[in-house]
């Protein structure tokens, strides 16, 4: 049995049902509601995350995708980090890693000085990720979910 190809991609329109159905995936495995900001989101990548500056990535393994991560431009010139999944069969190969290493990548080409992101305590394992990554801990900050109660940032 040979060793599965896996690769960083950048999105493109015919990933977008991939987009909403790894999104939909793991908020429903991590017992969390689809909210409005969900919908926006998912429904309209193109108009919500790329149009405005932003990115969106996937990981794919042989030509299918089971992971997936955007970033979307904020007015303070940096990046918030968002909708980020690996399919549970994906897991534990670093795919996650190289979804947030793209990130930061195309961060630090638009000159951004910052990530951000907002989760949910529950996610242990993104949790560990993150801070393995240089995200640390801020204080509470306004947001459209009910299920972040978890704000870091990664200086660039």
């Amino acid at each position: 049995m040979s060793k599965p190809e896996d690769r960083i991609v950048a999105y493109t329109s015919a990933q977008r049902a991939a987009w909403k159905a790894l999104n939909t995936g793991w908020l429903a495995e991590g017992g969390f509601a689809l909210e409005a900001k969900d919908h926006l989101t998912l429904d309209d990548p193109e108009g919500q995350i790329l149009s405005n500056g932003g990115h969106i990535f996937f990981a794919e393994r042989d030509g299918t995708p089971v992971g997936c991560c955007g970033l979307i431009a904020m007015s303070d010139g940096g990046f918030e980090v968002t909708k980020m999944t690996v399919r549970p069969e994906a897991r534990g190969g670093g795919l996650a890693l190289r979804l947030l290493e793209a990130c930061e990548a195309a961060a630090r080409v638009a000159g951004a000085h910052r990530l951000y992101l907002e989760t949910s305590s529950t996610l242990g394992a993104a949790l560990g990720l993150y801070a393995r990554f240089g995200f640390v801990d801020l204080p509470p900050q306004p947001t459209p979910y009910a299920r972040a109660d978890v704000w870091m940032e990664k200086r660039l």
